[in-house]
C-alpha cells in the first residue's frame, strides 16, 4: 500500500471514529458501486448519512471539501441511491456530508461540514 493510500485509510478510520463519538452508527464503510465508492455511510436518528473523507497534510494549499466538486457530487448520489436501494431505506432521509481529515502531531483533526451539499 502506498504511503498516501494508507494515509487516506487512516483519515477514514479517524473520521469514522470521530462520528461514533458523536452517537452515529456505521452502517457501512468503503461501499463500493458501479458508480464509484461510499467512504461512510451511517446513521443517527433516523437519518442516513453519507459521508465522503478527504484527507490532506496540514499543509496543503487547498482546502481537502474542494475536491468534492459537482461531478464528484453526482457520483456520489448516484452511489447512495444504489445503497439506499439495496438496504431498503429509499424512504429515510439522507444527509451528505464532507469529512475534512488532516494529521497532527497529537492525532488527527476531523472538520465535518454537515449538508455539504444536497442530491437536489
Amino acid at each position: 500500500m502506498t504511503e498516501r493510500a494508507e494515509t487516506g485509510r487512516r483519515g477514514e478510520a479517524a473520521a469514522a471514529r470521530h462520528y461514533l463519538n458523536l452517537g452515529y452508527c456505521l452502517l457501512a464503510h468503503n461501499y463500493r458501486t458501479r458508480f464509484g465508492e461510499l467512504d461512510l455511510v451511517l446513521e443517527k436518528g433516523g437519518c442516513i448519512v453519507i459521508c465522503e473523507v478527504k484527507t490532506r497534510r496540514a499543509d496543503a494549499i487547498a482546502r481537502p471539501a474542494a475536491s468534492v466538486d459537482a461531478a464528484k457530487q453526482r457520483r456520489l448520489i448516484l452511489a447512495a441511491k444504489h445503497y439506499l436501494q439495496a438496504a431498503h431505506c429509499l424512504e429515510r432521509p439522507v444527509r451528505f456530508d464532507v469529512a475534512e481529515v488532516t494529521p497532527q502531531p497529537g492525532g488527527w483533526q476531523v472538520h465535518l461540514i454537515q449538508n455539504a451539499f444536497e442530491a437536489g
